[in-house]
């Protein structure tokens, strides 16, 4: 793992020809730590965890997860997973089966790690059902599963709440302080203040 802290980020600007998506946002985010980056609807949060992924290039500014740039390959990628917008999955396929798939593309011992990530999400009594017929809260909750497959010391997770009943964002926010209490970092967007508060 390379030196910094998980999250560092110095004046991103991302700019779509007259349109200023993301201007001049600069944060850090420590060891540890579940931050909350809030913004209404079409602030640039999903823009902006775009490029912390090197999902899309910076028009200026520079990102570094654990030191490294984003930008220069999976390698750079390495202790980080997560999702922007909403997790996808083969809908005729059951959760086990998308872990499986998903498992293979990154090889090593993730195959072995399904039945603890399905635990971790409490989702092992659904795994052998199909996708298409979970709630929108299990898809939340088998995504965040896929991202425990790479085995991350950082998670980043677009909305996870949104869409969610009451019960669901208990059980997220639930999910997320379990995640954090054992030792992960966490950072989720948002446009609702009470969730990141909570």
């Amino acid at each position: 793992m390379a030196d910094g802290p998980p999250i560092e980020v110095r004046e991103l600007v991302k700019v779509y020809g007259d349109v200023v998506a993301v201007d001049r946002v600069s944060l850090t985010v420590q060891p540890g730590d579940v931050f909350g980056y809030l913004g209404p609807n079409g602030a640039g949060k999903t823009t902006s965890l775009r490029m912390m992924l090197g999902l899309i290039r910076p028009t200026s500014g520079d990102v570094r997860l654990f030191g490294r740039d984003p930008l220069l390959g999976v390698s750079a990628l390495e202790g980080v997973a997560g999702f922007v917008e909403a997790p996808r999955f083969y809908p005729y396929l059951s959760g086990r089966a998308n872990l499986q798939l998903l498992a293979g593309l990154d090889g090593g011992d993730a195959t072995s790690l399904i039945p603890e990530v399905l635990d971790t999400v409490e989702l092992t009594d659904r795994a052998r059902h199909k996708v298409g017929g979970y709630s929108h809260g299990m898809r939340q909750r088998l995504g965040i599963a896929a991202s425990l497959l790479r085995r991350p010391k950082l998670l980043l997770l677009d909305e996870p709440a949104t869409g969610l009943d009451p019960a669901g964002m208990r059980d997220m926010r639930r999910l997320v302080r379990r995640l954090a209490d054992s030792g992960m970092t966490v950072l989720l967007s948002s446009h609702l203040l009470n969730e990141v508060e909570e």
